[in-house]
């Protein structure tokens, strides 16, 4: 996928909203060499007693992300930045939907990304291009919580 980055200037994002995006993003970092299920399984840990975030909240912890690290705002950062957008957003009570799926259309490709009340949030991709098939959300849901997995995971696969 080629998308076109847009690099901040540091002046954007507060100091100490910087200071939070470095320490996220650094946290972020071990958990991308983790297996899937056992990055989930510790998302949706992370995941418990927060509210779902707004989607400028998300936003601007996507921004703050992007702006402290070239990793986390280049086109093969998804998981990095995937990880710490939701773990700068849980440090501030609240939590988006992450999501790890495939592009829907050839070529395939692997991609992880946060979403908020079911928009994909700085993707700059149409809804539908990508397809969930996995989710840590804010809340379990009735509809298609799989409860093996604990509060928070939802599985979207039809």
């Amino acid at each position: 996928m080629s998308f076109q980055t847009v690099l901040r200037p540091p002046s954007a994002v507060p100091r100490r909203a910087r200071l939070a995006a470095r320490l996220a993003v650094g946290a972020a970092k071990p958990l991308t060499y983790l297996p899937p299920h056992r990055i989930r399984r510790l998302l949706t840990a992370a995941a418990r007693g927060a509210r779902p975030a707004a989607f400028d909240q998300t936003q601007a912890a996507r921004d703050a992300v992007t702006t402290v690290s070239l990793v986390c705002a280049g086109r093969e950062g998804c998981l990095q930045r995937s990880i710490a957008t939701a773990l700068l957003c849980r440090a501030r009570g609240v939590w988006p939907t992450w999501c790890v799926g495939i592009r829907s259309a050839p070529p395939f490709a692997a991609h992880a990304w946060v979403e908020t009340d079911g928009r994909m949030v700085g993707e700059g991709v149409p809804d539908g291009y990508f397809r969930v098939l996995f989710s840590v959300a804010p809340h379990a849901t009735k509809e298609g919580t799989d409860g093996r997995h604990g509060r928070g995971f939802t599985r979207r696969l039809p």
